[in-house]
């Protein structure tokens, strides 16, 4: 065994495998992979091992399609074919109007990664796999690619890969403990020795925690039991004369694929249950749970009911085996949070289908420092201190019970809700809020007009389009209070504070007393790493001279890592995080200032409190500091407050607003602004595969200052010129706004991907932001959007349509 190593991966399933492979075929050849048993002994020996094109977001679809091309390479080598079911087809059923939409926005967002997915109704599905019923079936989505490839084979076969670049891999070597060091090198211990690397990784299935405890981590991975049995002969399949397609059903929870002349049908129960929530038996080796039938008597009823040739054939085999899930069901690949040269590719549910690109992009982050794709909706980071193992444990099994069914816009299920709430929760939720739900936080999204108000889940504007538009024209002629929980708020002190940020930020950051300023981080390649908003607040009783830096909710833990990363021992820098301290109400509107006047002692008038000023006070007696920025436009205060006053600054400001008319508000009214001035969000728009010119932020960038994190990288790209711009787009529909993904056509090219996209209640426009070709950006600029199947016009506008000049905001 090696005592000294660049990479030690642990675990060798899938993750391990494609991992080690990757870092290779990325030039790191002196790179170690241990497993406690033999190769694939965990999860991936017993897996199902569909392999499809499908993801919910582009960055899934990408690494599956790669997945796809990679195994097919793999399979196709002749000095070690593997067995690859390839394009064997496959149908994602629907027996809803809604559900068809899905399918149609899945086609248009995959079609921007060179995949091409087909909707059709139930007559073509029926035509297409011969076996099913079209009782209560109106259609599905068609990935013709669709197959399914033998695991242990595959996993060997990137494993053999690795060994010919130069890797070692070390079998039947439990780990026994990992120590990092002060230069944060580690010491992974085994049963056989140690060995020294610069990095680790865990890769170890359902065995994750394991390894977590052992660097003093927790990962939000939980296990489900999960069942298939493989049929005895089907007459129908032999005599088919061709493989039948993989079926995926919604409607019954269950799948289906052809295993020699039978099928392998796999359930998704409602009465599903966790496994190893109480330890793993160490001996759990090639091993399976007992059979369990009865529990899924119920789904197996809607698959014979699809399926009717299931009920003259007999099971031959019953396989019950344990599958991890995080807690939104996506799986966990990159940094581990809170920790150095720590990674992990954890919680893959789909493997053996999706591990392949899993395993590329990883190696990507390790070496390069990013992946090719922006991998926001797989980072570890995306969970925070709310992510325990009873939360996960409950969202594991509702996204097991719903594995088919995809979430819908608007759409919070209602597993582990209110994990995280502030004291003016309960008192939205009796003014009658519907929350949605940031970083765990409960948000509120707009206030109902009746207790019994449940919008319709869909793609097309739902009933609550009416009650944001008076949410918006209530703030644009009197004045809201909008509760922002879960900002990210990071203080920064020390006498080098400003010099630190100044070398993280491409463009100005203030340093006058009592300013704030907005500012853009870039990553190493120059591309767009994070949104900050940097207020210098001067000492006073409350604390030193400090900085607060503030960026979205979502990020609370990648930016701290970021920020972490660049601290020096030299220089008097000290970071510390009040983002579960304190909440920010907003007041917004032109009656803003009399509110805040009425609530708060001093001048707040235009002069006496300018834009962008930031203030400490008291709102009634509650302490606060106040922000003039606004998100939505509009004139707007940000009351940042402990959480200790938040209901007294609350209760000062609604007795205030009384004789102004002022209303609560919510986040799809924030939504709608924002999307009108032209502001951005942090992993919608502002994503780490453009740099901030291609983004439309120049006025942010200066190149001129001696140094920044990206700022070679940025000046190379700048003198190559731009790939994509990121425009704003009018939308000629009424009926549903732009999806993320969704593709932007010139004839029969996809020359552009929409970012986001919402109706603008001041201006009356469908509004949408999308990255296009840098040629065909120009205002005036018509393209077709592929909007739910149909095309519709789309045309590149001047950002900000409502007070282009910022004059409402600034006034």
């Amino acid at each position: 065994m090696k005592t000294r190593t660049k990479v030690v991966v642990i675990g060798g399933g899938i993750a391990g495998c494609s991992t080690i492979y990757h870092l290779t075929q990325e030039g790191w050849t002196d790179v170690v992979l241990v497993e406690r048993n033999e190769l694939t002994s965990g999860t991936t020996w017993h897996s199902a091992a569909q392999v499809t094109n499908f993801g919910m977001n582009q960055t899934m679809v990408g690494l599956k399609s790669y997945s796809i091309r990679l195994y097919k390479e793999l399979a196709e080598d002749p000095d070690y074919p593997i067995n690859y079911h390839h394009a064997d087809g496959g149908i994602r059923l629907a027996n809803t109007e809604a559900q068809m939409q899905g399918y149609r926005h899945f086609a248009s967002m995959a079609r921007g990664m060179d995949v091409d997915f087909e909707v059709i109704d139930a007559q073509e599905c029926a035509r297409r796999h011969p076996l099913i019923s079209t009782d209560n079936l109106l259609g599905g989505l068609w990935d013709p690619l669709d197959g399914d490839i033998d695991p242990a084979q595959l996993c060997q076969a990137l494993a053999r890969r690795a060994r010919k670049a130069g890797a070692a891999i070390y079998r039947n070597s439990p780990v026994t403990g990992l120590t990092q060091h002060k230069d944060d090198t580690w010491t992974v211990h085994t049963e056989h020795g140690d060995i020294e690397c610069d990095i680790v990784v865990n890769a170890g299935g359902y065995r994750v925690n394991e390894i977590g405890a052992m660097m003093g981590v927790h990962h939000p991975v939980a296990s489900m039991e999960h069942q298939y049995f493989l049929t005895e002969e089907i007459q129908a399949i032999k005599e088919a004369g061709h493989r039948m397609p993989l079926l995926r059903c919604p409607i019954s929870d269950y799948y289906c694929r052809q295993e020699k002349n039978g099928l392998l049908v796999g359930f998704y129960e409602q009465d599903c249950k966790t496994w190893g929530m109480d330890g793993i038996d160490p001996h759990f080796v090639n091993a399976l749970c007992p059979d369990d039938l009865d529990r899924v008597t119920d789904v197996l009823e809607g698959a014979f009911a699809r399926m009717p040739a299931l009920m003259d054939t007999g099971i031959h085999t019953v396989i019950n085996g344990p599958i991890t899930y995080t807690i939104d069901g996506a799986p966990l690949v990159g940094p581990i949070p809170g920790k150095r040269n720590a990674f992990c590719i954890i919680g893959l549910r789909a493997g053996l289908g999706e591990g392949g690109g899993h395993g590329w992009l990883l190696a990507q982050q390790i070496v390069h420092g990013e992946a090719c794709y922006d991998t926001w909706c797989l980072d570890p980071r995306r969970f925070t201190g709310h992510a325990n193992v009873e939360l996960t444990a409950l969202k594991a099994i509702e996204d097991y019970q719903n594995e088919f069914r995809f979430h819908f816009p608007h759409e919070h299920r209602p597993a582990g809700r209110s994990a995280k709430t502030t004291p003016l929760t309960p008192i939205m939720a009796a003014e009658g809020a519907e929350f949605t739900v940031v970083n765990g936080w409960e948000r509120v999204d707009y206030i109902k007009p009746s207790p019994g108000f449940h919008p319709t889940l869909g793609f097309h504007f739902d009933e609550a389009f009416d009650v944001v538009a008076s949410e918006v024209q209530h703030i644009q002629a009197h004045v809201g209070l909008c509760e922002v929980n879960g900002f990210n708020r990071i203080e920064i002190t020390g006498s080098d504070r400003h010099a630190f940020l100044d070398g993280l930020f491409c463009g100005t950051v203030t340093k006058r007393k009592g300013r704030v300023g907005l500012g853009y981080l870039l990553n190493r390649h120059g591309m767009v790493k994070a949104e900050a908003t940097i207020a210098n607040i001067p000492a006073s009783d409350r604390g030193p001279a400090r900085v607060w830096y503030g960026s979205a909710a979502a990020s609370e833990y990648h930016d701290m890592d970021w920020l972490n990363s660049h601290l020096r021992p030299d220089k008097d820098v000290e970071i510390k995080s009040l983002t579960n301290d304190q909440t920010i109400l907003v007041l917004a509107g032109p009656k803003a200032r009399a509110v805040l006047q009425s609530a708060s002692r001093g001048d707040w008038s235009k002069e006496g409190f300018p834009w962008l000023s930031v203030r400490e006070t008291f709102i009634g007696y509650a302490p606060a500091t106040v922000m003039r920025v606004s998100f939505s436009g509009e004139l707007a205060y940000e009351i940042h407050v402990p959480n200790a006053s938040l209901y007294a600054a609350y209760l000062a400001l609604r007795d205030a607003g009384k004789a102004h008319d002022l209303r609560l508000f919510g986040a799809r009214a924030v939504e709608s602004m924002r999307m009108e001035k032209g502001f951005l969000h942090w992993k919608a728009d502002l994503i780490s595969e453009f740099d901030p010119f291609e983004t439309g932020l120049d006025r942010f960038v200066k190149l001129d200052k001696p140094d920044f994190v990206g700022k070679d990288a940025l000046i190379q790209r700048q003198n190559d010129g731009p790939r994509k711009k990121l425009v704003t787009l009018k939308i000629d529909a009424t009926h549903a706004p732009a999806y993320g993904g969704a593709s932007l056509m010139q004839g029969g090219t996809v020359v552009g991907t929409v970012t986001s996209g919402d109706w603008g209640h001041r201006s009356s426009l469908n509004l949408a932001y999308a990255f296009v070709d840098a040629a065909l950006s120009g205002e005036g600029t018509v393209l077709d959007l592929d909007l739910l199947g149909d095309r519709v016009s789309a045309e590149i506008i001047a950002p900000s349509p409502y007070d282009p000049g910022h004059t409402k905001m600034r006034g």
